[in-house]
């Protein structure tokens, strides 16, 4: 068995396929063209956004038998899509992205079209003063305001502020001269999918739905469940955006209390890795694991949406992020001070992405660190990223060059290929290791 029919096999036990691709109709036909194999229930759906969720999402609908239209700016992803490849890093997603454009129901386009369904999956990052950034999400939202009918679904994945959904997004769509929540459906259903599961959690995890109004909170919660396996919890579209936010705060809070330890362990000479093995032996007690930083497109942001629109409620929240975001500096000085005391340091920096086994720099405490020491001139940087063929500000390096020529080995993400280093090429080597992965 080929690796593509191995991971369709997969995806199609997961559940992410329901059953064989039909590869007869037109890729060319209009997005309206009845499909072989196609449900009596599938819908034209155009997804807005075409990143780690949008085309995941994309390609799962197809899958499932929808028409999808999906929608991106930039036209090289338009163009890498339609030709049935992907330009991103995710399991699987290859197999099924090329098996949803073969059979016609999926394909790329720079502007939206009509649909039944609209999925607004864009990024909503943060200003420089942590306020949110919603101009994504204002575009999308004024680019499909020509396309909706009455009747029509649109639903926000983006994570978002509480009330972007039913006064940002309500008021573009109100534009259209439809009323939201009556004549317009109008939902919120925030993405918690972990990157490299992604196509798997898709399907399998939980999700909230939470409308405008009652009657937009069951069309959605009827629309996911055609497809999703875990349970559609439904609510409201402000308490569901407060859910994801929460998510992510929670997650954020904590790391932050590890990160913490991580410093006060140094203080005194305490390994935190030991430190934190013996209190978690306490059946209370689950402390999370400490790092460089925190990334990503959700925990490095999402905690500062609430700040924002809370700011003398969201003490803990706001301290727990500056903690985070203070790491960087502190293992810089930390670099910076064994640096110096090599005559010529040469510093391999192991890892470049947010987390580890995947490609996304998306606010990577990693990229920052480098580029830190980079302007510092601590020392020769050897960069080594498996997961990246190039890098716009780094020069990569091999892995076995980087660790045969460097005196100062720095992990920053605990990426597998790094684990499968042999301890004793670590030998006689400065270690500094953000991530526990060789202590």
């Amino acid at each position: 068995m080929d690796t593509g029919t191995a991971a369709a096999t997969r995806l199609e036990a997961q559940g992410a396929i329901a059953g064989p691709v039909s590869t007869h109709a037109d890729p060319g036909a209009p997005i309206g063209t009845p499909l072989a194999g196609a449900r009596p229930s599938a819908k034209d759906v155009c997804v807005v956004g075409l990143g780690y969720i949008g085309l995941p999402t994309a390609s799962l609908l197809g899958a499932r038998g929808h028409r999808v239209r999906g929608v991106d700016i930039d036209e090289r992803v338009v163009e890498t899509i339609n030709a049935g490849s992907i330009h991103i890093v995710e399991p699987d997603l290859d197999v099924m992205v090329q098996a949803a454009v073969q059979s016609g129901r999926l394909r790329a386009a720079t502007e939206p079209g009509p649909a039944d369904v609209f999925v607004l999956a864009v990024p909503t990052p943060i200003h420089d003063d942590k306020s949110p950034d919603l101009s994504a999400v204002e575009a999308a939202a004024r680019a499909i305001v020509p396309h909706v009918r009455r009747g029509n679904l649109v639903i926000l994945e983006s994570t978002s502020p509480v009330g972007t959904t039913d006064d940002t997004v309500a008021r573009i769509l109100a534009e259209s001269g439809l009323e939201v929540g009556v004549d317009l459906h109008l939902a919120y259903c925030p993405e918690r999918v972990l990157p490299g599961r992604i196509l798997v959690e898709l399907v399998e995890n939980d999700r909230i739905v939470g409308g405008v109004t009652q009657a937009s909170t069951e069309v959605a919660v009827e629309f996911y469940e055609g497809f999703v396996r875990g349970e559609v919890l439904a609510t409201d579209s402000r308490t569901a955006e407060l859910v994801k936010l929460t998510e992510n705060s929670f997650r954020d809070v904590n790391i932050a209390f590890a990160n913490e330890l991580s410093l006060v362990a140094a203080k005194w000479g305490v390994s935190v890795w030991e430190l934190r093995r013996l209190a978690n032996r306490h059946p209370r007690v689950d402390i999370h694991q400490p790092g460089p930083g925190v990334g990503g497109h959700c925990i490095a942001v999402d905690p500062w949406f609430i700040v924002d629109g809370a700011p003398d409620e969201a003490r803990l929240i706001r301290t727990a992020r500056e903690v985070n975001d203070a790491k960087p500096d502190w293992v810089v000085e930390r670099v910076t001070a064994r640096a110096s005391q090599v005559k010529e340091p040469v510093i391999a920096c192991l890892g470049l992405s947010f987390k580890a086994n995947v490609d996304d720099l998306r606010s990577s405490p990693a990229v920052d660190i480098v580029r830190r020491l980079q302007q510092r001139e601590v020392g020769e940087l050897l960069v080594v990223e498996p997961h990246l063929e190039s890098h716009p500000e780094f020069a990569l390096t091999r892995l076995d060059e980087a660790l045969a020529r460097a005196n100062i080995v720095l992990v920053l993400v605990d990426h597998k290929t790094f684990a499968r280093v042999p301890r004793e090429v670590l030998q006689e080597k400065i270690l500094i290791d953000t991530r526990g992965l060789y202590l």
